[in-house]
C-alpha cells in the first residue's frame, strides 16, 4: 500500500524540488549577487513553510482518523476548519513580515545591494504568503483519505505553470519588461494561486467540504485537536530554518559567493531526498489510518519498510552528488568560486543522507502516534545541541568544511535517536495490544 501511496508522491515532490530548481536556476542567470540574495530569504521562506507543513501535519492527523473512524460528517468539519485557520495564520504572516523585513535581513548578514535584491523579492512573495500555507492543508486534507495522486497533480501544475512565467517575468517577453527577482516572486504567488484554486475545487467534489457555518465552540474543539498536533509539529519544524537562519548569517562572513553557494546547495539537497520527502507525506495518513483500525502490526510492517528504504535511498545519493557535483555546479553559475563551494558541500554532507532520510520518516509518525513532543525533542538537540555549536567550531577551526561536516554530524545523531524511537515507540503499542485486560475479582457480598 505504501508504494502505492507513495510513487504519486514522488511525481508530486519532484514537481515541488523542480519548482525551486528552476527558481534558482534563472536567477542564477542574472548574477551571484541575485542568487545570494535569493539565498538570503531561504530561511524566512523556510519558516512559512514549516508552519504551513506543521499545520497541515495536523490537519492530516485528524482528518485520517476521522476517515479511519468512518465519520463523513466530521471529515467535512475539519477540513472546513483546517482551512479556515490556515487562513487566519496566513494574514497574520503578511503583516509580520511587511513589518520585519528590513531589519530581520540585516540581522541575517543582507547589505547593500543584495538586501535591495532582497526586499524586491520579498514585498511580493509575502503579499501572497497566503497562496503558500493554505495549499499545504489542502492538499494534505486530500492525502489524508488516501488520494496521493491528486495533489501531486496539483503540484505538478503549479510547477508546469512557473516554469512558463519565470522567463518571461524574470528577463522580459515582448510588451513584458524584464523584473528579475520581482519578477520570479510573482511568477511564484501566481503558481501557487492556482494550486489553491485546484485544491478547494479537489475537495469539495470529494465532499470534504461544507457550508454550514459552525459555532465558535466547534471551531474552536477542532483548532484544538489540529494545533494539538500542528503546533509541536511547526515548533519542530521552526527549527530548521531558524538553524538555517544563524548558519546563513555565518556563512554570509565567507562572502556572497559562499551564501550563494549555500542556497544552491540546499536546493539540490531537497531533490536528494525527495523520495522520502514524498514517502514521509502518505506515511502519515498510512500511520493515522491503521491506528484508528487498530491494525498495529500492519503498521509496524510498514514503518520498517519505510525505515530500511530511507537507509537505502540515502547511499544511492551519496554516491550520486558525491561523484557528480562537478557537474552539477555550472548548471546553476559560471562564478568559479561559487562552484567550488558547492561540490564542497556535496562532498560532505551527502554522508548524513542516510540518518536525515530516517530521520524525516521518524518524525512525520511520532507525531501522528501522538507523541509530537517526543518528534521535537529530537530536532532540537540536533540542531541546537549538536549542529550550531559544532558549525561554529568548525568554522573557527576548518572554515566552510567544519560547517557542513557539522550538518552531516547532526543528521547522523537526529537519525539514530529517531530510529530507536520509533521501534520503541511501536513494539510498547504492540505489547499493550496483546495484553488483555486484567479480569475483575469477584467482591465477596
Amino acid at each position: 500500500m505504501l508504494i502505492r501511496l507513495t510513487i504519486p508522491m514522488v511525481f508530486g515532490i519532484f514537481s515541488m524540488v523542480a519548482f525551486n530548481l528552476v527558481d534558482t536556476y534563472f536567477i542564477g542567470q542574472e548574477g551571484t549577487l541575485e542568487l545570494a540574495a535569493l539565498s538570503f530569504t531561504l530561511p524566512v521562506v523556510m519558516v512559512l513553510g514549516a508552519i504551513g507543513m506543521g499545520m497541515s501535519m495536523g490537519a492530516s492527523a485528524v482528518i485520517s482518523r476521522a476517515f479511519g473512524e468512518g465519520d463523513q460528517a466530521k471529515v467535512q468539519r475539519l477540513t472546513v476548519d483546517s482551512l479556515m485557520l490556515a487562513l487566519a495564520a496566513a494574514l497574520l504572516f503578511v503583516g509580520l513580515g511587511l513589518l520585519t523585513m528590513d531589519p530581520l535581513f540585516r540581522l541575517l548578514g543582507a547589505e547593500g545591494e543584495v538586501l535591495e535584491l532582497v526586499k524586491e523579492y520579498m514585498t511580493v512573495w509575502y503579499i501572497g504568503v497566503s497562496f503558500v500555507i493554505i495549499p499545504f492543508v489542502g492538499n494534505s486534507a486530500i492525502r489524508a483519505n488516501g488520494d496521493t495522486l491528486t495533489p501531486a497533480v496539483i503540484m505538478a501544475s503549479m510547477v508546469v505553470l512557473n516554469i512558463i512565467l519565470d522567463p518571461i517575468l524574470i528577463f522580459g517577453w515582448g510588451p513584458i519588461p524584464a523584473m528579475s527577482l520581482r519578477g520570479a516572486a510573482i511568477a511564484t504567488v501566481i503558481a501557487r494561486a492556482l494550486s489553491l484554486l485546484l485544491g478547494l475545487v479537489v475537495l469539495y467534489r470529494k465532499d470534504m467540504l461544507t457550508l454550514r457555518v459552525p459555532s465558535t465552540a466547534e471551531a474552536l474543539t477542532s483548532w484544538r485537536s489540529i494545533l494539538r498536533i500542528g503546533l509541536p509539529a511547526s515548533a519542530t519544524n521552526l527549527v530548521v530554518p531558524l538553524t538555517t537562519a544563524l548558519i546563513t548569517r555565518l556563512v554570509a562572513t565567507y562572502g556572497p559567493e559562499a551564501v550563494a553557494a549555500l542556497g544552491v546547495s540546499s536546493r539540490i539537497d531537497l531533490f536528494a531526498i525527495m523520495i522520502v520527502v514524498a514517502l514521509s507525506s502518505v506515511i502519515g495518513p498510512f500511520v493515522g489510518q491503521n491506528l484508528g483500525a487498530g491494525k498495529l502490526q500492519r503498521l509496524q510492517k510498514g514503518v520498517m519498510m519505510s525505515q530500511r528504504f530511507g537507509l537505502l535511498w540515502g547511499v544511492a545519493m551519496l554516491l550520486l552528488l558525491g561523484l557528480s557535483g562537478r557537474w552539477i555546479a555550472p548548471l546553476f553559475t559560471d562564478n568559479t568560486q561559487v562552484m567550488e563551494y558547492i561540490v564542497l558541500y556535496l562532498m560532505i554532507v551527502p554522508f548524513g543522507y542516510m540518518a536525515r532520510c530516517v530521520y524525516a520518516l521518524g518524525n512525520t509518525i511520532l507525531n501522528v502516534l501522538d507523541k509530537p513532543l517526543l518528534a521535537s525533542s529530537i530536532t532540537l538537540v540536533q540542531m541546537f545541541a549538536i549542529y550550531l555549536p559544532m558549525a561554529y567550531l568548525g568554522s573557527m577551526w576548518l572554515g566552510l568544511p567544519g560547517i557542513f561536516g557539522a550538518l552531516a554530524t547532526a543528521y547522523t545523531a537526529g537519525g539514530a535517536a529517531s530510529y530507536l524511537l520509533v521501534r520503541r515507540e511501536l513494539r510498547q503499542r504492540i505489547q499493550k495490544q496483546k495484553t488483555p485486560p486484567a479480569s475483575l475479582e469477584a467482591v465477596p457480598a
